[in-house]
């Protein structure tokens, strides 16, 4: 799939087949997230991969926009881990980019996945915290929902010109 393509098709999918995720694939969407661009190269991102039943059914609990995570193959908690920033505060930037390139090695791979939202939430920060025994310098950003889909959507074009200025608003 060529990026401008994987970039105009990809969709957020919510509902998934029950049918695992293959290692190498997760290898490789990892790999891709750990590519993305970050301040200073600092790579200040820690992923979590979450496959247990128990866990993933608890995701709702947490952050209800991530139900779809009980009937996914697994999710990717991802993380900023001050400890290794270089520039303060640019680890939010730096681990999104880690999030869009994880959602299009997905797609890129024939799978479905959907970016949940935790940061700047305390509660949901807390509960993903908790869950996953988190140390206190990693800050949870994201859960990428990941698996076979169970849907097809297809994606009308966003272009708006009107957002678009040259040289000055």
């Amino acid at each position: 799939m060529e990026v401008i393509e994987a970039i105009f098709t990809r969709r957020s999918i919510r509902r998934y087949k029950d049918k695992p995720v293959a290692d190498e694939q997760i290898k490789t969407i990892l790999e891709a997230a750990m590519m993305a661009p970050s301040a200073g190269n600092a790579q200040p991102w820690q992923f979590i991969i979450c496959r247990n039943k128990e866990s993933l059914s608890r995701i709702k609990d947490i952050n209800p926009y991530a139900a779809m995570a009980e009937q996914s193959s697994l999710g990717i908690l991802v993380c900023g881990d001050l400890s290794l920033e270089k520039f303060a505060g640019f680890w939010v930037q730096d681990c999104s980019a880690a999030v869009q390139n994880i959602l299009l090695a997905a797609h890129g791979l024939g799978l479905g996945s959907v970016w949940t939202g935790i940061h700047p939430i305390k509660e949901r920060e807390d509960g993903f915290k908790k869950l996953f025994r988190l140390p206190q310098q990693v800050i949870p950003l994201a859960y990428v929902v990941i698996g076979h889909p169970d849907q097809d959507l297809k994606s009308p074009g966003r272009f708006k010109p009107e957002r678009v200025h040259y040289d000055k608003w």
